[in-house]
């Protein structure tokens, strides 16, 4: 049994009830070809500081697939000991055959994690009946609350939305994170299922959200992610005309982020503000200098916005109070808490 299990005995509990808000999928920080656990938990630190909601260690923008089974579990212990078991958590899992992903999902058990982000099969492209069939045998392997997620563009195959309102009738399925770039698919996943529904395409967000969608799992909101919450809560509480004066800001750097694949333009951002490596594993590759010049300048005034806390918001409710330590002093944060415990 792991140190999570002795610790917080949570193997058989699910973390979350709602995921709402902005959740951070991480880069993956490497250090001359290995990972840099010290990076990784420092960007997690901040992150979970900034006002979001929750993070995804091992998802498309953590180049997972380009990590092995050992290096998943090393990034992910090392993200839980800097801020779980208290700041939500999501472990990215994708794969094609189902026995290889039950057996996966298996092995984070006894982990504190607010739950699991699981794509659909990946080039073999099955039916909508095979794509119900694989996730059904993952919930029969898992306590874990399960966060589909929909990517067609990187799979090769869309979780049609009666689909996702099928699968949703079992509690393990609480939420999708949809990134197949159709605003009509993702409203007819609000009003058809209960899942709280995520968006996937940055671009797309203040549409998304302004369309009563529940949050977003957003790779560019590692960038300046107090401004993603800021824009989440603009829209909460009605003030659109804010909120789309900052989305209108934040969309260049958005499109920059998106230019190239990612995470190259991510990880060159974050290489600019001194907090990774501009450092890839193949066939994935840094930012063109031509990106990075444009990048750069786009950021600059995305950068001199005044930086946006939690305690900036109307009546902020009640919630936990971070104190993480920085190199130069004490940051504390207070943040909502919509994860509740549940058994």
């Amino acid at each position: 049994m792991n140190q999570y299990a002795c610790d917080h005995a949570m193997s058989s509990m699910r973390i979350t009830a709602h995921f709402q808000g902005i959740w951070v999928p991480m880069v993956t920080p490497f250090r001359d070809g290995e990972l840099d656990l010290d990076a990784a938990q420092q960007l997690a630190c901040e992150l979970a500081a900034s006002g979001v909601d929750g993070l995804v260690v091992c998802g498309t923008t953590g180049e997972a697939a380009m990590l092995s089974a050992a290096e998943h579990t090393m990034l992910l212990d090392s993200v839980l000991e800097a801020i779980g078991p208290r700041f939500p958590v999501v472990m990215g899992i994708g794969g094609s055959d189902t026995r290889s992903v039950v057996a996966t999902v298996q092995r984070y058990h006894d982990h504190p994690l607010a739950g699991l982000l699981i794509s659909a099969p990946s080039y073999v492209r099955p039916s909508q009946d095979g794509i119900v069939r694989h996730f059904e045998a993952i919930a029969a392997a898992t306590d874990q609350s399960i966060v589909l997620y929909n990517v067609p563009a990187r799979t090769g195959v869309n979780i049609e939305p009666q689909t996702a309102a099928l699968l949703a009738r079992d509690s393990h399925f609480v939420a999708i994170k949809e990134a197949g770039g159709k605003l009509q698919q993702l409203g007819e996943l609000l009003l058809d299922t209960r899942l709280d529904v995520l968006c996937g395409d940055d671009a797309l967000l203040l549409a998304s959200l302004s369309m009563g969608g529940h949050g977003a799992m957003s790779a560019a909101a590692q960038v300046r992610p107090d401004l993603y919450a800021q824009l989440y809560h603009l829209v909460k509480q009605g003030r659109h005309g804010a909120a789309g004066a900052l989305f209108k800001t934040m969309l260049p750097v958005i499109r920059l982020l998106f230019a190239e694949p990612n995470p190259g333009p991510v990880k060159a951002a974050l290489a600019m503000q001194g907090k990774v490596r501009d450092e890839l594993r193949l066939p994935m590759t840094p930012m063109s200098s031509a990106g990075r010049d444009k990048l750069a300048e786009a950021l600059e005034p995305l950068m001199q916005l005044p930086v946006w806390a939690v305690s900036d918001r109307d009546a902020p409710r009640e919630g936990c109070l971070l104190q993480l330590v920085s190199a130069s002093n004490l940051m504390p944060a207070v943040r909502q808490d919509d994860h509740r415990h549940h058994g």
